[in-house]
């Protein structure tokens, strides 16, 4: 019911827009709705801002009702909580950094692994149908975030040998430190963020842009096809479904890689070398 939902709520505003016939392909106008709250403020929102508030308050409310009452024997809602938080530090913050460094990096991996996963996941939730992490200033902010955290690692670990090692490299011969000092820097300081930035807001754009295609191609090919071109409409229904299944697989990914790619750059900041 609920992808029959997310099909309705896709196809529904595509419908509106093509009555005067013709086939109405997915916008990037999506990303860029109009303001609905506080107009002309600093504090104007738009429908994605909204979608970002609302689940913001969800995690925390989930997360508040899951820990409030810790018990030895746990309630259901505390094993799930205890289930998900687990998820995360045994499988990335102490897999990558053993507990004693795990333990002190797990709350910032444990924020951006479950931010991301719900930020994504709105993208084939009924009535919001949008990942809000497609919209480059979240993206952008959790891999600032994440080079801060790297950075201050590494620096915490070794004030004085951090971005010595990190820019020459031991074991390099003198004359090639020329080209490899600016390779480093570029993929160290530079590459990094902006790699996380893009990986995130590509998948979660392109995702979006499909299913609204699929869908909206569903509506005409059924309500302004004629006789064997309405089955094409049925072919794009069905893949339609089978895509937004693919989206909570490419949503929970999304919010791995990112977080485990975080708890790698941590690593190498705390190597032994620097």
């Amino acid at each position: 019911m609920a992808l029959f939902s997310n099909a309705v709520q896709l196809v529904a505003p595509v419908f509106i827009a093509a009555e005067g016939g013709g086939f109405h392909p997915p916008s990037i106008n999506d990303f860029f709705p109009e303001i609905v709250l506080f107009e002309g403020t600093p504090f104007a929102m738009n429908r994605i801002m909204i979608i970002r508030v609302i689940m913001t308050i969800v995690l925390l409310v989930l997360f508040w009702l899951g820990t409030r009452n810790m018990k030895v024997i746990p309630t259901r809602g505390q094993s799930i909580t205890e289930m998900a938080l687990d998820f995360v530090r045994v499988n990335i913050a102490e897999d990558l950094l053993g507990k004693v460094d795990g333990r002190r990096f797990l709350p910032i991996l444990t924020a951006i692994f479950f931010t991301i996963l719900a930020f994504n996941i709105t993208g084939i939730i009924p009535g919001f149908n949008i990942g809000v992490s497609a919209v480059i200033g979240l993206p952008l902010t959790l891999a600032v975030v994440t080079y801060i955290t790297f950075i201050y690692a590494g620096i915490k670990k070794s004030p004085k040998n951090f971005f010595k090692n990190s820019l020459f490299p031991a074991g390099v011969p003198w004359p090639l430190y020329i080209i490899v000092t600016p390779i480093e820097f570029f993929s160290t300081f530079i590459l990094r963020p902006v790699t996380l930035t893009l990986r995130l807001l590509m998948n979660l754009l392109v995702g979006h842009l499909l299913l609204v295609l699929f869908f909206s191609a569903t509506n005409f090919f059924l309500l302004e096809g004629e006789g064997l071109f309405k089955l094409f409409g049925v072919g794009t229904l069905v893949v339609g479904f089978a895509f937004t299944l693919f989206e909570i697989l490419v949503s929970f990914l999304q919010a791995y890689i990112f977080t485990i790619l975080t708890g790698v750059y941590i690593q190498l900041a705390l190597a032994e070398e620097h």
